[in-house]
């Protein structure tokens, strides 16, 4: 009877504790929102200016050599990489991040993606070619590498590591994560690798 009343305890434990082990195995959602390619990066320190336009026909007008155009939250946004400081007309301006560590290559990929999840939902270890910069809209977004972890919450902009850190991206509040990363990457290498933190 003892026995029999310990294995229903353990059972109904672990039907409790279930789901939240498959939330925690659950990968966050990537999609690309906008690319290019670049031949040269702007001169000096290089930020990535984040503001929202009413249209997307005002943001492609305001877009320069460096900017990415993209639609995300039902709003649209224009993100450009340059010094900081500057705004474009008819923009609202949402933040700067900064200073974003300069690569070097002979060609580059500017990437903004959008990153979701609920709770708990994490990427693969990996690593990319380039440097990264987080603006979270919604939820808190962990970023574990070599020397810690590092938390954003929603309004909150960030500047990455810088290229080929190893990495794990993690849903990690209380509420869905909804983030827009931005790349600087060098185009003739895979976007992203398996990596391993040590």
């Amino acid at each position: 009877m003892k026995r029999a009343l310990l294995q229903q305890l353990a059972l109904g434990l672990a039907v409790c504790m279930a789901p939240q082990w498959a939330v925690a195995q659950q990968a966050l959602v990537i999609k690309p929102l906008a690319e290019r390619k670049v031949s040269e990066l702007p001169p000096g320190e290089l930020f990535w200016r984040i503001e929202n336009f009413d249209s997307l026909v005002e943001a492609n007008a305001a877009a320069g050599p460096w900017s990415l155009v993209a639609e995300s939250a039902g709003k649209v946004w224009l993100f450009t990489l340059g010094s900081s400081g500057n705004s474009s007309a008819k923009a609202v301006k949402i933040t700067e991040v900064g200073p974003i560590p300069r690569i070097n290559a002979t060609q580059y990929l500017l990437r903004i993606n959008d990153a979701s999840g609920p709770p708990g939902s994490v990427t693969s270890v990996h690593s990319h070619p380039g440097s990264e910069a987080f603006f979270v809209l919604t939820g808190e977004q962990s970023i574990r590498g070599a020397h810690g972890t590092m938390r954003v919450k929603a309004g909150q902009a960030e500047a990455g590591q810088g290229a080929e850190k190893p990495m794990q991206v993690s849903s990690s509040g209380t509420t869905d994560l909804h983030a827009l990363v931005m790349f600087i990457v060098d185009a003739g290498k895979p976007f992203s690798s398996p990596a391993t933190i040590q």
